[in-house]
């Protein structure tokens, strides 16, 4: 005889009736172990003792159930599966069948269908691993950018973002930054600190940001962001990570911060982004003496700047060119900036300019590298127009902003009476009574007497 299959339930029946057969156990006490009656155990034990324990199995074992499925059932709800919804996962499946074809089946079933197919994989399956990368192997070579909002002056200030510069090789804080918010400005005034203080990297690597990356670029653009092409001129390379854990330098070294920086801040009475700026270099040291590693190589890979503070200037700024109309005048961030006529000017109609925008506000207006003599026309305060689309990093900047016009607007606000709007103004005299109406008919009536009399 071979192998018998049999349940945990069952193999306890066996023991228990083995017992009873061996008279060490009575019915009564078998029945109330078994949760059964006493005419079951005597039937139970009528076939223990004439076909042996494979007797007491479940008749049904190995057997097709009575209420499966039919295998062309299955087969008609798998192709319609595969010709319609190929992407679905199998709780929606089971509900596009039912809906649409009639076909009403659990989405367990449905499960079961498509992962015995494999059109669907468990959650086990489905895991990803993202497995470590070793460091770089030299100082400077790859430098890890961030940006992480947080509330860093926990209820003492408004929150704000931390911009993190950081060494691959060493995990050494090469750069900090407190900023409103993650801004190409904001960055451009970190990454000038970072290269006074240190030089030029080989390359830096950042996450999918719109400040380091065109999402759609398009057959008229050069794919290049104004972060991207000042980086091109220092020649450094930028380098998109495709997750967050491919970067997961700067991301640990963020949790790190949110956790000692906070506390720091804390102990110190710092609420403000001027004082916790100031504080940064004293705790870049601190933190870097405790979490630095040393590199493998001992080679430092920056660079030296070599550029000019007023090419620099020039470097870190936004650059646009934009069409100059028939009228002189050509169109910048809801600004219309006119140019003074002159001989140079006058050529430029139906051509490109180069704008300039400064951190500072002002905006320039060059051609062949002549700044042009211009005045802005029209122009309008900056405001965030309706319906505007903004990007998550920068929502609580858009939100701080809109909730100040709006102070601004309701602080000006002013109410004039009727009179001051068809033009009365007050002289300044008061009236004492003599210019009454009942005095202007008094004196009526004496003139009218007196011409009588007269």
């Amino acid at each position: 005889m071979g192998w018998v299959m049999m349940s945990e339930r069952e193999l306890n029946r066996v023991e228990v009736l083995a017992q009873v057969d061996d008279g060490r156990l009575s019915v009564d006490n078998a029945a109330n172990m078994l949760a059964l009656t006493r005419r079951q155990i005597f039937r139970l034990l009528k076939l223990y003792r004439q076909n042996g324990a494979a007797a007491i199995r479940h008749k049904a074992r190995g057997k097709p159930p009575n209420n499966r499925i039919h295998k062309a059932k299955r087969d008609y709800a798998l192709s319609l599966i595969k010709e319609n919804y190929p992407d679905f996962g199998p709780t929606l499946a089971a509900e596009m069948l039912a809906e649409h074809h009639g076909f009403q089946v659990s989405r367990e079933t449905v499960r079961k269908w498509m992962q015995e197919d494999g059109l669907w994989l468990s959650r086990k399956q489905r895991r990803t691993f993202h497995q470590p990368r070793l460091r770089r192997e030299c100082f400077g070579e790859l430098i890890q950018i961030d940006g992480s909002e947080h509330r860093w002056f926990e209820d003492r200030g408004d929150p704000c973002t931390l911009l993190v510069f950081i060494d691959d090789a060493t995990s050494t804080l090469m750069e900090l930054r407190f900023v409103r918010t993650e801004s190409t400005f904001s960055y451009f005034e970190a990454l000038e600190r970072y290269l006074t203080a240190h030089g030029r990297p080989v390359a830096f690597y950042t996450d999918k940001h719109t400040v380091f990356r065109v999402p759609k670029p398009s057959k008229h653009m050069t794919g290049m962001t104004q972060f991207g092409r000042a980086l091109a001129e220092l020649q450094i390379e930028i380098l998109c990570a495709n997750t967050s854990q491919a970067k997961g330098r700067v991301e640990r070294a963020n949790r790190t911060l949110q956790d000692r920086l906070v506390k720091e801040l804390r102990i110190a009475g710092i609420s403000d982004m001027e004082a916790a700026n100031a504080f940064l270099p004293g705790f870049m040291a601190r933190y870097n003496d405790r979490f630095a590693k040393p590199a493998a190589r001992p080679d430092n890979l920056h660079r030296a700047l070599n550029v000019a503070p007023d090419r620099l200037a020039e470097i870190f700024c936004l650059r646009n060119k934009r069409y100059v109309s028939k009228d002189l005048t050509l169109k910048y961030d809801h600004k219309r900036i006119r140019l003074e006529v002159n001989d140079l000017t006058r050529g430029l109609v139906g051509k490109y300019a180069d704008t300039y925008e400064f951190p500072d506000g002002r905006i320039q207006v060059r051609h062949n590298g002549f700044a042009l003599p211009c005045t802005i026309f029209d122009p309008h305060q900056q405001r965030v127009t309706h319906a505007a689309i903004t990007d998550n990093k920068h929502l609580s900047a858009v939100l701080a902003h809109i909730k100040a016009e709006q102070d601004k607007a309701a602080a000006s606000a002013e109410v004039r009476p009727e009179s001051a709007r068809n033009g009365y103004r007050k002289t300044g005299r008061r009236n004492n009574g003599w210019n009454t109406l009942a005095d202007r008919k008094r004196n009526a009536a004496r003139k009218a007497s007196q011409g009588c009399d007269n």
